[in-house]
């Protein structure tokens, strides 16, 4: 049984600071587009039911994109205690979002004690280059992740679609499910809304999101 509590139930979730791109990047996967509006999230639940060969029955797979905008120190530790394995998603012109991405393992690997964490650390923007306001090396965050964290790393990018499925890809393969599915496979896409709060206009973004 997974750690959400339901049988055939899978949970992702996407984790970050602020604008590096988590939403852009399940909606470029879940409908192949990119929205340029930036619009902050409070929580979004994204569940597909598909067949799986030689299983009794429809898996169901969830996709948390989780904000990183407003306070929910509650809602985050519940979603890191249910779920099976987690995005920590930064931007590379962003050093500070790395930075709030090892804030976020650690609290990861505090809440599950001895239970695991499955984690992907996902660089996004990554079409974009030094000149272009690149600052952290695809090579350099890489070390860390995998030699010193012993975590996934994957770059991708949101507005191009480059490599978008290879997060999901990396995910998925960390809970054992088949990793070539693809949108055109489910039976079903379903988004639930977090709890409603007092909206705030979007924010102008001076750069296209691009997520790994």
């Amino acid at each position: 049984m997974s750690l959400s509590g339901r049988p055939n139930t899978v949970r992702l979730v996407f984790l970050g600071a602020a604008g590096v791109g988590k939403s852009a990047l399940i909606h470029r996967f879940l409908h192949d587009r990119f929205q340029h509006k930036y619009t902050r999230t409070v929580e979004e639940l994204h569940v597909l039911e598909y067949d799986t060969a030689g299983s009794a029955g429809k898996m169901r797979l969830e996709i948390l994109d989780t904000s990183g905008s407003y306070p929910f120190p509650a809602m985050r530790e519940l979603s890191i205690r249910h779920s099976d394995a987690f995005a920590l998603v930064y931007a590379v012109d962003d050093p500070g979002s790395l930075e709030e991405v090892r804030r976020l393992r650690d609290e990861i690997l505090e809440l599950r004690g001895g239970k695991g964490a499955p984690i992907t650390v996902v660089g996004c923007k990554a079409d974009l280059t030094e000149t272009e306001g690149r600052v952290l090396l695809a090579a350099d965050v890489m070390a860390t992740v995998e030699g010193e964290w012993d975590a996934n790393f994957v770059e991708a990018s949101a507005r191009t679609g480059g490599n978008t499925v290879g997060v999901f890809s990396a995910l998925l393969q960390q809970v054992n499910l088949p990793h070539r599915l693809s949108p055109a496979v489910w039976r079903r896409r379903d988004t639930v809304p977090g709890p409603a709060v007092k909206k705030r206009p979007p924010l102008k973004k001076n750069n296209s999101c691009v997520l790994s």
